[in-house]
């Protein structure tokens, strides 16, 4: 009579890490930055004019021609002229376009289309440097928008306020915001068509209900309470006081939604694209 031994029962392996863990980051970001730097070199000017153009033309097109019609505008205690109203607002709207557009299409592309994630991944660096330095790449690209802006509102003496020095690391975080959202989207994307989405349903419902171009008193209560906590207009109430030569009032709460919005919206990214990757 045969007996039959029990095989013994396979042991699983080890789990896979969670995407969602906490990012593993290094300075090993800087040279994707660096690279990212060096290929843009060529087409910085360029770059530059297109960026710079459109909040431009919003700002000469609204600021004297609506302006003329508007006239003044009593903001915080204070009546200021409307181009100096927009401008306050344009800028960190500026500051959300150029952010956003580098870190989805131009980020995708080097992703999705020419693999260039690949290439750099195949050195000791990880995946978690990659997004890291892509972040901070789309924030230098919108700094650097808003900085040639700065200079153009300064010739037009549109505002002389020396605050002005505060708002540029303001809206240097006001980038770093708006590309670790951009990277979410970046992550689910499968092709550029899938960005319109992001342009038509979050972003430009975000300018008209933040303050860039009226005030939000016109808004009604419902929407009013929804817009205090829009991550763009959190930037505009720390910018506008500034142009306006005045410290912003709530400073800590809107800083500390534009910091809480940052730091979720990047983990959010990260998750995603590990798991695009399956790293």
């Amino acid at each position: 009579m045969s007996t039959t031994v029990p095989s013994a029962p396979a042991t699983a392996g080890p789990h896979p890490p969670s995407v969602w863990r906490a990012p593993s980051l290094s300075t090993r970001w800087w040279p994707v930055f660096l690279r990212n730097l060096l290929v843009w070199r060529k087409l910085a000017i360029p770059s530059l004019v297109g960026n710079i153009a459109e909040p431009l033309m919003w700002l000469v097109a609204f600021g004297y021609g609506m302006g003329a019609l508007v006239g003044q505008l009593h903001v915080g205690g204070q009546t200021v002229p409307y181009i100096l109203f927009l401008a306050s607002g344009s800028i960190c709207m500026s500051a959300m376009n150029a952010a956003s557009f580098e870190a989805l299409y131009s980020a995708f592309s080097r992703m999705h289309v020419q693999k260039t994630w690949d290439g750099i991944m195949n050195a000791p660096i990880s995946l978690d440097d990659v997004v890291l330095a892509e972040m901070l790449w789309a924030a230098f690209k919108a700094l650097f928008t808003v900085t040639a802006i700065l200079g153009v509102m300064l010739a037009l003496s549109i505002s002389h306020s020396p605050k002005l020095l505060v708002a540029w690391p303001v809206l240097l975080f006001v980038g770093i915001m708006f590309s670790s959202i951009a990277l979410i989207f970046n992550a689910l994307a499968k092709g550029y068509d899938f960005f319109t989405y992001y342009f038509t349903l979050v972003l430009t419902p975000m300018m008209f209900l933040s303050g860039v171009f009226f005030p939000r008193e016109q808004l009604p209560p419902i929407v009013r309470a929804i817009s205090d906590w829009l991550p763009l207009t959190n930037a505009v109430e720390l910018v506008r006081p500034l142009f306006m030569d005045q410290w912003p009032d709530n400073a800590l709460r809107h800083a500390l939604v534009l910091v809480v919005t940052t730091v979720v919206a990047f983990w959010v990214a990260l998750a995603l694209t590990r798991k695009r990757f399956k790293a």
